[in-house]
């Protein structure tokens, strides 16, 4: 993941899924996995690959909110805002992370380090609020806490 968008290499993984029936969202999440978001540039390589206009390609990549279409931060967090975090702080939490980190949800810190999502469950409502640090599940979380988590994954 997170590797220099190359369209030669994209051609090849769109290529393992140009024969698969419903081939184009296993093709865009090789994609994204693979570099880690789906450069605008793959659009016109997934068209001609399965046969439908930029528009159709573009509507598909848009409708779904799991596909990033920017390079994301080298870490993601990912604050939870299902009722049982809500309602143990994790609008403030997220609020706090924004101010602390200057960054937007959806959007990634100026140094490239870090990128901010909300999601609406990550299924760990006994120990609210949480986040998930890239592929780490953290519960009853603190904005201190995460602060010094990121200073961890930074050093």
């Amino acid at each position: 993941m997170n590797n220099v968008w190359n369209a030669d290499r994209a051609n090849t993984i769109i290529g393992q899924f140009r024969t698969v029936r419903g081939g184009l969202l296993p093709a865009l999440h090789a994609l994204q996995h693979h570099f880690g978001y789906v450069d605008d540039a793959a659009i016109p390589l997934l068209a001609d690959a399965f046969n439908q206009t930029g528009a159709d390609i573009y509507g598909v990549l848009t409708y779904y909110h799991d596909f990033k279409r920017a390079r994301p931060g080298r870490h993601t967090i990912k604050v939870c805002r299902a009722e049982a975090c809500q309602s143990m702080g994790s609008e403030q939490l997220l609020d706090d992370i924004k101010k602390r980190l200057n960054v937007d949800v959806g959007g990634k810190t100026l140094d490239g380090e870090f990128s901010l999502e909300q999601v609406f469950c990550l299924g760990n409502c006994a120990l609210p609020p949480s986040i998930m640090m890239d592929e780490t599940l953290h519960g009853r979380i603190t904005i201190d806490q995460v602060e010094s988590l990121c200073r961890k994954v930074r050093s």
